[in-house]
C-alpha cells in the first residue's frame, strides 16, 4: 500500500461547503431557466416528432436529478472509495469510446452519442471526470516521483493522449483541449517540472495546427473568427448571430424570453451558444452574475484543495476546479469571439444530460473534499515533533504526504 493510501482519513462528523453547494445549485437553476426561455419556441415547432415547448426543459429537470442523485452518492462514498475506484472508471470510459463508432447516434455531423434507451450518453464528458479521478489518484501515489519525466509526466501525458486520439475520433477537438488545459494544471499543481510542461505544450502546437489546417470546416472556424463579418453568412454566422445578440442585450438586456436570436437564428442556442441568450435577454449584468457564480466555484474549489486531508482529495479537487473553471472560460471566450469556434457546453448551464449529470457527480467528489480540515499542501516541509519529549520527530514523507 502506498503512503498516500496510509494518511489520516479524513475527520468525521465534517460538513460540505455551503457557499459551493449554493452557488453549484445556481448555476443549474440558472441553466434550466435559460435552457427553457432558450428552446421553448424552437421545441414547439417541432411537434411532428411529438416535442412540446418544454421537451428540453422536462429532459434538462430529469439530468439534474440524475445529476444530484450522482452528488450525493460521491459525498457518500468518500474520497478514500471514490479513489479506489478510479482505474476502473479510467476502464470503462476507454470501452464506451471504442463502442461510439460501432453503435453511436450521429447529431450535427458528428458521431458521439450512445443510445440508451430514451437518454443518449456522450462517453466524452464522462472522459473529462475519469481523467481527473486518475490523474489524482496516480498523483497521490507517485508524489514526490512527479518530478521525474518517466514517472511524473510520460504516463500521464500517454493516457490523456490516447484519451484525446479517441475524442478527435469523434470530431471532438474542443473536448481534447479541455482535457490537455486539465492535465497541465494538475501536473502543475503537484510540483512537476515547468520545462517538461513547456516543452510538452510547444510540441503539442503543431499537432493541434496540423488538425485545424487538415480539416476545412476547423480551418473555415479560424478564419471566421479571425474576420466574422466577412465570413457571417457562412462559417463566421453562428458567431455573428452570438456577437449581434450580445450587442442587444446592453446593460440590462431585452427581458427574459424577449430575445431574438433563439427564433432560428442563432444555431445551438440553448447548448453551446446559450451565453449569448443570456446575454441578450439579461445583459451586462446577467453575465456579469453568471461569471461570478463561476468565480465563486473556483474560488471554493481551490480553498477545498488547499484544505484537504489527502493527497487524493487535494488532486481532485484541484482537478475538478479546472476543468470547471477551463470549460467555462473557454465557452464563455467563444460566444464572445475571443476563441474560435468550439463544441464545448457551458458548464451546469448548456442543455446536455451527460455534461450535466458528469459535472454534478465531479461536484460531489469536490464537495466531500471541501468538508476537510487537514490541510495537507499547507503542511510545513520542515520535520514536525509528534510527541513531547520523547524527542521523535516525523517529516512529511513519514506521514505519507510528501508532496
Amino acid at each position: 500500500m502506498s503512503r498516500a493510501e496510509d494518511a489520516p482519513a479524513p475527520r468525521a462528523g465534517t460538513t460540505v461547503d455551503g457557499i459551493l453547494v449554493a452557488a453549484l445549485l445556481a448555476l443549474t437553476a440558472l441553466g434550466a431557466v435559460m435552457v427553457y426561455s432558450a428552446s421553448a419556441i424552437p421545441a414547439s415547432q417541432s411537434a411532428r416528432l411529438g416535442h412540446d415547448e418544454f421537451y428540453y426543459l422536462k429532459r434538462q429537470l430529469a439530468a439534474a436529478v440524475a445529476g444530484v442523485g450522482l452528488l450525493l452518492l460521491a459525498l457518500r462514498l468518500g474520497t478514500r472509495r471514490i479513489s479506489a475506484l478510479a482505474y476502473p472508471m479510467l476502464g470503462v470510459t476507454f470501452l464506451t469510446l471504442l463502442l461510439v463508432p460501432l453503435v453511436g447516434k450521429s447529431a450535427g455531423g458528428a458521431q458521439r452519442w450512445i443510445p440508451l434507451g430514451p437518454v443518449q450518453f456522450q462517453p466524452a464528458e464522462a472522459a473529462k471526470v475519469a481523467l481527473v479521478l486518475y490523474l489524482a489518484r496516480s498523483l497521490a501515489r507517485k508524489q514526490e516521483k512527479v518530478r521525474v519525466f518517466s514517472i511524473g509526466l510520460l504516463p500521464h501525458l500517454l493516457v490523456t493522449g490516447a484519451l484525446v486520439v479517441l475524442c478527435l475520433w469523434q470530431s471532438d477537438l474542443g473536448t481534447g483541449v479541455i482535457l490537455f488545459l486539465v492535465l497541465f494544471a494538475m501536473l502543475f499543481a503537484a510540483g512537476a517540472r515547468v520545462s517538461y510542461l513547456l516543452g510538452a505544450g510547444l510540441l503539442a502546437l503543431p499537432i493541434a495546427w496540423h488538425l485545424v489546417k487538415s480539416t476545412p470546416y476547423r480551418y473555415e472556424r479560424v478564419m471566421a473568427f479571425l474576420d466574422p463579418e466577412r465570413y457571417r453568412s457562412g462559417a463566421g454566422f453562428q458567431l455573428w448571430e452570438s456577437l449581434l445578440g450580445t450587442a442587444h442585450g446592453g446593460w440590462l438586456g431585452q427581458g427574459l424570453g424577449q430575445g431574438k436570436g433563439k427564433l432560428f437564428y442563432l444555431p445551438a442556442a440553448h447548448t453551446d451558444f446559450i451565453a449569448a441568450v443570456i446575454a441578450e435577454e439579461t445583459g451586462l449584468l446577467g453575465i456579469l452574475l453568471l461569471v461570478g457564480l463561476y468565480a465563486v466555484v473556483v474560488w471554493r474549489g481551490v480553498r477545498a484543495a488547499l484544505n484537504a486531508s489527502e493527497p487524493f482529495g487535494c488532486y481532485a479537487a484541484l482537478g475538478v476546479t479546472s476543468l470547471v473553471g477551463a470549460q467555462a472560460l473557454v465557452n464563455l471566450a467563444v460566444v464572445f469571439g475571443l476563441l474560435p469556434t468550439k463544441g464545448l457546453t457551458l458548464p451546469f448551464v448548456s442543455y446536455g444530460g451527460s455534461s450535466l449529470m458528469t459535472l454534478l457527480g465531479a461536484s460531489g467528489v469536490l464537495l466531500a473534499v471541501s468538508g476537510e480540515r487537514g490541510g495537507f499542501l499547507r503542511r510545513a516541509p520542515s520535520a514536525v515533533r509528534v510527541g513531547a519529549g520523547d524527542g521523535v520527530r516525523l517529516d512529511r514523507g513519514a506521514e505519507g504526504t510528501t508532496p
